[in-house]
């Protein structure tokens, strides 16, 4: 029995359909919204047609990490600080540092997350690397949560809550931002933001995240820490130092065995604190180069993420002992 002609018809027009949302979306880099009012759609309908273009195979989805692999390298980092899973970004004489590892952690983000987690986000320019190298996604139940205020400038693309936003919109889902600084002037400016109920909200997102993609910092003067609207002040920083910090997640500092350190500090930051990042179930960490390997080798060593993105010079000092 053939099928009637009006029916082949509706289907011939839905496989074109899905066609021209996909390349709309994965190709023209439009969003969803974009797509809707283009396609006379709703964003509900937008964000099903997405799905069934990559169940059907019209969208198939890769990050291909250029060069060559790291794989012995990475069991050997594994193994030496009972990572997880350590992700390598080889040697490029093309690629920079940053752009290794943006690629190397948006590969492993479009391969391990499965669409139902919550995510917590910190900031910096690793994590902003990674942001730009993702494809666009089909994730529309993950929740983005920014899991620190803001840090770094917004118009560098660094900023916490800037990131969060680019990371929802790729995935297609929605952000969750803490609307307020990362670092304020009081414990009683911190008190009074944490009673705004939309930041208490997102700070308790975040402990409840699954996962979570932080960068690790090096405490050392840099135009985001002490530069036109430092957030802090010199003498801060020279405190921090001579309580032995080497390294801060999500502007929680902590030494060279990766154990955090209690400081006034501490009472300023407006997000999760280092006993609520440590009770995050999976924390992947983002960092490399030269600058970072003491920090990054003392996060290793306190077991402070479990999850490794870094470049090949990087794993290569981390595992001959080299800060």
């Amino acid at each position: 029995m053939h099928e009637p002609r009006s029916r082949r018809a509706e289907v011939a027009y839905e496989a074109r359909l899905l066609y021209r949302v996909a390349r709309a979306y994965y190709e023209d880099d439009l969003t969803q919204e974009e797509i809707a009012d283009r396609f006379g759609l709703s964003r509900v309908k937008v964000c099903r047609l997405l799905s069934r273009a990559r169940e059907a195979g019209i969208v198939r989805i890769s990050v291909r990490l250029p060069g060559s692999g790291c794989g012995d390298l990475e069991r050997a980092l594994e193994r030496r600080f009972g990572l997880r899973e350590a992700v390598i970004a080889p040697r490029s004489p093309r690629l920079s540092t940053l752009d290794r590892i943006g690629a190397a952690a948006a590969s492993l983000f479009a391969r391990t997350v499965r669409g139902s987690e919550t995510i917590g986000l910190t900031w910096g320019n690793s994590l902003r690397a990674f942001v730009e190298s993702l494809p666009r996604l089909e994730l529309p139940d993950v929740r983005i949560v920014q899991i620190i205020g803001g840090l770094g400038s917004v118009d560098a693309g660094v900023n916490g809550a800037e990131l969060t936003r680019r990371l929802a919109e790729r995935c297609g889902a929605r952000p969750r931002i803490i609307q307020a600084p990362g670092i304020v002037a009081s414990r009683e400016v911190k008190a009074a933001l944490l009673a705004d109920p939309q930041v208490a909200e997102a700070i308790d997102l975040g402990t409840r995240a699954d996962l979570a993609i932080v960068g690790i910092g090096a405490p050392e003067q840099t135009p985001a820490l002490l530069g036109p609207g430092a957030l802090l002040q010199r003498g801060e920083l020279d405190a921090l130092l001579g309580r032995g910090a080497v390294g801060d997640i999500a502007f929680r500092h902590f030494d060279a065995e990766g154990r955090y350190l209690e400081t006034d500090l501490d009472e300023r930051v407006v997000g999760l604190d280092a006993r609520a990042l440590a009770a995050i179930p999976k924390r992947i960490g983002v960092a490399g180069g030269p600058e970072k390997t003491a920090a990054i080798g003392a996060a290793l060593k306190g077991r402070l993420v479990d999850v490794l993105v870094t470049d090949e010079d990087t794993a290569v000092s981390l595992m001959a002992g080299n800060p």
